[in-house]
């Protein structure tokens, strides 16, 4: 009786699922307009841009399109990567604490960036510290299949996604520790508190082609993970090759986080905080939660990135901060939760 008093609620907080996507990209379009209009929230700054546009179009009009354009696409791309990660992740291991970190894919990347930096590449080439993470972010997948063998489990995968995330940071704290000096150490902690500051088109180039192939790795696992949600013998009998599926999840987590990590550092809780707050809204079906949750983690972030430009009073938030000071209040309220549930 009370497994159908819940089943009932949850029904009812269902939203029409069109609805809820149109709305979704609503508010990730209101927080884009908002990037684009002025860098603080006041009369001042607004009217500011205004009198620069008719006065001077053609440094408004690069204003737009050469710095804040591209903080707009790559914080969608980014938000849209660990939402669409984290919903993905949670649907195939049945765990809503489980988020994109979870594999290792965030901490190779962070390492292959922080490597670039501690070589001086990044003296080199704009472009340096983003390749590196992305170069990071596939080897450490690389390092998981071979802990992992051909026919992991699903614990196999999580203990192993541990084991080079653990290793990872602790060759980036070696390498922090080791910095040839404190100026180097300072960008390099810089960078791993997450920010979408001073990035351009081509750091969106550089990261859209692996996380679209992500993208559509893990776009292709809703009716599997529909099945998976009655238990693994069931999803065997409608037909899903659970060794396919667990495959494809990793190397799309892989891919689009790598890569998304690789170009703005760091940006925890997304992938947790998203897809547990709009589950109830999709009637819990992992198909639906997919791009629900794509659209609602490039929300999130967009916003966040608003919060970030518009309300540091002088030196700038970085992004990171922010989403883990939103994320991790959340995570204790949701882990309460999972506790009082068990018992």
């Amino acid at each position: 009786m009370i497994d159908e008093t819940r089943m009932e609620a949850n029904r009812s907080r269902e939203m029409p699922f069109p609805l809820l996507l149109a709305g979704l990209a609503m508010a990730g379009l209101i927080a884009a307009g908002l990037g684009l209009v002025a860098d603080r929230i006041s009369a001042t700054a607004l009217s500011g841009f205004l009198t620069l546009l008719s006065e001077d179009r053609e440094t408004a009009l690069a204003i737009l399109t050469e710095v804040r354009l591209p903080r707009i696409v790559l914080g969608a791309i980014v938000g849209g990567t660990l939402g669409l990660s984290g919903a993905a992740l949670q649907g195939w291991l049945r765990n809503p604490l489980a988020e994109p970190g979870l594999i290792g894919a965030s901490a190779a990347a962070a390492l292959g960036a922080v490597i670039a930096f501690y070589f001086g590449l990044g003296s080199l080439s704009q472009f340096a510290l983003p390749a590196g993470g992305v170069i990071g972010a596939m080897a450490g997948l690389g390092v998981l299949l071979l802990l992992v063998g051909r026919d992991p489990s699903v614990l196999t995968v999580i203990l192993a996604g541990v084991a080079v995330t653990a290793f990872a940071g602790a060759l980036t704290q070696l390498a922090l520790n080791l910095a040839p000096s404190p100026y180097a150490t300072l960008e390099v902690i810089t960078w791993l508190m997450g920010s979408l500051a001073n990035r351009s088109f081509e750091h969106v180039w550089l990261a859209l082609p692996m996380t679209v192939l992500g993208w559509l790795l893990l776009a292709g696992t809703g009716r599997a993970l529909d099945a998976l949600t009655v238990g693994e013998d069931a999803a065997r009998s409608m037909g899903v090759n659970l060794i396919r599926l667990r495959w494809r999840i990793v190397f799309g987590v892989g891919l689009s986080v790598g890569a998304a990590v690789s170009v703005s550092g760091i940006i925890g809780f997304v992938g947790l905080v998203i897809p547990h707050l709009l589950r109830p809204l999709v009637g819990y079906m992992p198909s639906r939660l997919l791009p629900a949750s794509a659209l609602g983690g490039a929300a999130l972030i967009l916003y966040a990135d608003v919060l970030v430009r518009y309300l540091s009073p002088g030196q700038e938030l970085k992004l990171g901060v922010v989403t883990a000071l939103i994320g991790a209040p959340f995570f204790l309220l949701l882990l309460i939760e999972v506790r009082r549930r068990g018992q």
